[in-house]
């Protein structure tokens, strides 16, 4: 039996493409190339996510209940988010268009890619190949950015924030 070291915050980022794609695509060699993270991390990753809880036993379905209730109660203290400088990248959290008037901030929060036509506050996003795979992957991008909002919001945004998602991971979003 492996131990469990801990989350990554990688494995956020697995375990809500998994609940988005509802099991379709869900091999390792699949993910992977989807969300440009090596073959061995995603491996460890949803071995981490067993482990916790957050996949259902022996399978690669998403405990959603439970993966929900990580991300209201244990994102923020668990991936911290820091504002750093302006830059250009690619809006994020309550800056994010399907967001934006949905949400109280007026800051605008990117992640930085030198690609990016956005300019505004950065913070670094869950693991590096982030932005690489939501420029693929719309819904995935939506997601990323409410856990920003989980990560930085006062807390009504966050508690909106979590009302998306759970609309999301029953498919009404």
């Amino acid at each position: 039996m492996k131990q469990h070291k801990g989350m990554r915050p990688l494995d956020v980022i697995i375990l809500l493409k998994l609940a988005i794609d509802n099991d379709e695509g869900s091999r390792i060699k699949d993910l992977s190339s989807k969300l440009f993270i090596s073959g061995s991390e995603v491996s460890e990753s949803l071995n981490r996510s067993s482990i916790a809880g957050l996949l259902l036993p022996d399978s690669r379905t998403v405990n959603k209940e439970a993966f929900l209730k990580f991300l209201e109660h244990g994102l923020q203290y668990v991936f911290p988010a820091q504002l750093g400088p302006v830059m250009k990248g690619m809006f994020t959290a309550h800056s994010e268009s399907s967001l934006y008037l949905s949400f109280s901030s007026e800051e605008k929060l990117v992640w930085a890619d030198e690609l990016g036509k956005e300019r505004g506050s950065t913070i670094l996003p869950l693991y590096p190949t982030v932005v690489k795979a939501v420029k693929k992957d719309r819904i995935l991008y939506r997601l990323l950015a409410l856990c920003d909002i989980i990560r930085v919001g006062d807390q009504s945004d966050k508690n909106k924030a979590v009302w998306h998602l759970r609309e999301a991971f029953q498919g009404r979003a």
